[in-house]
């Protein structure tokens, strides 16, 4: 089974997503949006962004 993204509401009533592994690992979580659909489109965007991203190393 591939990754999934969770949409959520959190305690404040925001909404946010978190990328699950196949093994239920949280390996990347959003900000708060207001809304249901504005998550959704955060996931879309993560999607569309990783699709060709590289990998860099960060300076210390």
């Amino acid at each position: 089974m591939a990754g999934k993204f969770e949409v959520y509401q959190d305690r404040g009533g925001k909404y946010r997503f978190r990328l699950k592994a196949s093994n239920g690992q949280v390996v990347a979580s959003g900000e708060a949006y207001e809304t249901k659909a504005a998550a959704r489109k955060g996931c879309e965007s993560v999607q569309n962004a990783a699709a060709g991203a590289a990998i860099v190393e960060a300076d210390s």
